[in-house]
């Protein structure tokens, strides 16, 4: 049965989220889930790009880390992985630009979905350049790399899923997601990816679903067209 939360329980828990999401470590609560998929190109949760169709073994993309503009508690995610579209796990790397009220908050992280994120401690900024990869050997052994180039730090992890699908390659711009479903969008503006590949070739040449981000008839987010070397853009719209 699906739980439900009052005004005030719904406010304390986001609260919470984002003092974790300070710290570092894991954000308690906090989920960069699966494709929440309405129709192939509409989603609750997701915008961007996804390829489907073929086995992935790897994903890359760079991206600017966008400013977020704060007038309440809201959550934004970039990040590129295998699965999660038309499949349960999702092996993911990216950054946040949330909203802790009034105040902004930037940080990085890795998850290896069902399991929750593990945020990293190296500094994010708005304007910032990333870059970010996941591989797999096939037989469930994933490499999730980050860098900042604009900080001047990398950081890589070795993770094991052997139930992964690889059903699936994606590039996105997500609202997270808590035990209480799909939270506020925050508003990050654009966010501008580029070389976004897939199995060693632009994630265009593909045919990815391009995927806009709603909630009933009101677009949240949406992604621009992708050109072939894999670059697009992800517009807020509403939280």
């Amino acid at each position: 049965m699906r739980r439900t939360f009052g005004a005030a329980g719904l406010a304390a828990a986001i609260a919470a989220l984002v003092v974790s999401a300070a710290g570092g470590g894991s954000t308690a609560g906090l989920r960069h889930d699966p494709n929440h998929k309405l129709t192939d190109s509409t989603s609750t949760n997701w915008s961007g790009y996804a390829a489907t169709g073929a086995r992935f073994t790897s994903v890359s993309a760079s991206w600017i880390e966008p400013t977020v503009v704060c007038s309440g508690t809201a959550y934004s995610s970039f990040w590129v992985g295998i699965d999660g579209d038309t499949s349960g796990t999702v092996e993911q790397t990216g950054t946040d630009a949330d909203c802790s009220g009034s105040t902004p908050q930037y940080y990085a992280w890795y998850e290896m979905y069902p399991k929750f994120p593990t945020n990293i401690s190296n500094p994010v900024q708005p304007g910032d350049a990333l870059n970010a990869s996941v591989t797999t050997d096939g037989v469930g052994r994933f490499t999730l790399t980050i860098a900042d180039s604009t900080q001047g730090w990398t950081f890589s992890t070795r993770q094991r899923l052997k139930s992964a699908a690889l059903a699936s390659a994606e590039v996105i711009a997500e609202a997270p997601s808590s035990r209480s479903g799909v939270l506020p969008l925050a508003d990050f503006g654009t966010v501008n990816f580029a070389n976004a590949m897939a199995n060693g070739v632009s994630l265009a040449s593909l045919h990815p679903d391009a995927i806009t981000m709603v909630s009933g008839s009101t677009v949240k987010a949406q992604p621009s067209s992708i050109s072939s070397s894999g670059s697009f853009s992800v517009t807020w719209k509403h939280s």
